[in-house]
Order: structure tokens, then sequence, then C-alpha cells
């Protein structure tokens, strides 16, 4: 039995789907089952991630584990695993743990999250994927009433990957050993602006769309709007102070899956459906 964390997330619910249609036996922490969407078969179960004394039931019989990053007492959380019969994790991660930036929020939780995986000496594999590609959604509130689209970070060139493809690799990763022990580092095959994204939903869509740049101050400006400060330095660090590399591209997609990750233009069609509302 494989326990999804965030299964109806961006990536647990590809996750959940792809491990359904192997066969394996998956179970999905959600909020509420009574309106989770899941696949024929799938298990519905809750459970606080910050609270672990109520992950009891979730855990049990579960074999492997798909973690997502940054819940408190994840120690806990992890004694409580393993005792329970869990043999293997797979972690969420991101680029910036590699940095152990302590002084940045989104590097500390990541850094931290990753050294409690270590230090409960399970077999583990951290996944550490650049931006999604779905964070194209954030544009269609934008989309739905003309054809500027304002962009954060204009000059940032970042190797977007499909969760789908992280979820073809998680997915590797908690039915075998093959991949016990390794940092996976995850790109999608090309590193884009947003305004090169935007000009494949302008195809896409066939319109005139328009990536209107935005200065840092601008940025800094929206970010302050929709989450705490403490998330927007750390943000203004990796994107305009540059501290976080999401512009190398990596062949782990391919090494691991046997198939090329997709593209952007690939993405963008097969959820063309979202774009036309």
């Amino acid at each position: 039995m494989i326990l999804v964390t965030g299964a109806t997330g961006n990536i647990g619910g590809e996750l959940v789907t792809v491990l359904s249609e192997s066969g394996t036996q998956v179970r999905a922490l959600v909020r509420d089952p009574a309106t989770a969407t899941l696949p024929a078969g799938v298990a519905a179960v809750t459970g606080d991630l910050n609270r672990p004394e109520t992950m009891t039931d979730a855990l049990d019989g579960v074999g492997a584990l798909f973690l997502l990053p940054g819940y408190d007492n994840q120690a806990d959380l992890l004694d409580r695993a393993k005792k329970a019969g869990v043999q293997r994790i797979v972690q969420l991660s991101s680029a910036s743990a590699a940095l152990q930036d302590m002084d940045n929020a989104v590097s500390r939780y990541m850094t931290l999250s990753e050294r409690a995986v270590r230090e409960s000496e399970l077999a583990w594999t951290f996944l550490r994927p650049r931006s999604f590609m779905s964070n194209a959604l954030r544009w269609l509130p934008q989309l739905a009433v003309g054809d500027v689209v304002r962009v954060q970070f204009p000059d940032v060139r970042v190797g977007a990957i499909d969760p789908a493809d992280i979820a073809a690799v998680a997915a590797l990763a908690l039915t075998g050993d093959d991949l016990d022990g390794r940092i996976l580092e995850l790109t999608g095959p090309q590193a884009l602006r947003p305004a090169d994204q935007i000009a494949v939903l302008a195809t896409l869509l066939n319109r005139q769309l328009v990536a209107h740049g935005l200065t840092t101050a601008e940025t800094k400006a929206e970010l302050e709007a929709t989450m705490p400060q403490h998330y927007v330095d750390a943000f203004l660090s990796f994107f305009a102070d540059g501290t976080l590399d999401e512009e190398t591209l990596y062949p782990t997609v391919q090494d691991v899956t046997g198939r090329a990750p997709r593209t952007f233009e690939q993405w963008a069609h097969a959820h063309a459906a979202d774009f036309a509302h």
C-alpha cells in the first residue's frame, strides 16, 4: 500500500492516477473524502500532517509514503510511519534545499524536511523539481479579461516541468528500490521566460497575447498582496537576486522513465480546456 499526501494537488493527483492505473494499491490523504474526486479503487483517508497523532489510520498497512515538505513535527510523523511499517519515503523537495539557506523561508523548510527524512533511517528518494508548468494557470484571471498578461520576473528562464512527469518519476521511486538514496533534479526540456510561455498560449488560443514584464518593485507589491512577507523575501532572493538556478536543464526524467519530459507546448495542449473558459 502506498500513501500519497496532497493527493488532490498538482502532483499528488497525477501520482494517484499513475499508481492506480498500474494496479498499485493507493491510499489518498485528502481534506474531505466526501468531495475528493479519486480514481475507482483508491481509498480516501484524512489526517493532518502538522499533527502526526492524527495520521495513525492513514499510515496503517502502508509500505511507502509520498510526502509533501514543510510540515511541523516531521520527525514525529516519520517515527510513527516507521513504527507503522513504512519502509520507503519519496520526499517532494526543490532546488532550494541545496542552498541550505536557513535565512530563506523556502530553502529552510525544504532543507529541514530533507534532513528529517535522512535522520529517519528509512529508505528515501528526494525529488527536486523546478517550477511547475501548471503555474501558468495563475494567468487565467488576466486572460479572462484581456490580452495583456502581467508577468513577474520577466527575464528569468526556468526549466519548468509538467507535474505529470514528476508523478511518473515519483511512482517509480515508490514502487522499487532502484532510486533509493538518490536526489533527483527534475526539469522540463526547455528553459523558458514567462514571455515564451505566453507566446505558446497565444498560439494555442489564437489570440494576440502580450507579456508585460513587471519591475521588481511591482512584483514585490503583487507578491505581498498574496503571501506572507517571509515568502516574498524568499522569492525575491531566488529570482530577483538570482540565488536559485532554475535555468539549468537535467536529463533525469528521460533517464528514469525512458521517455523525454513533456514540453510546455505539450502541457498547454493537454490542458487547453482550462484556458478555454
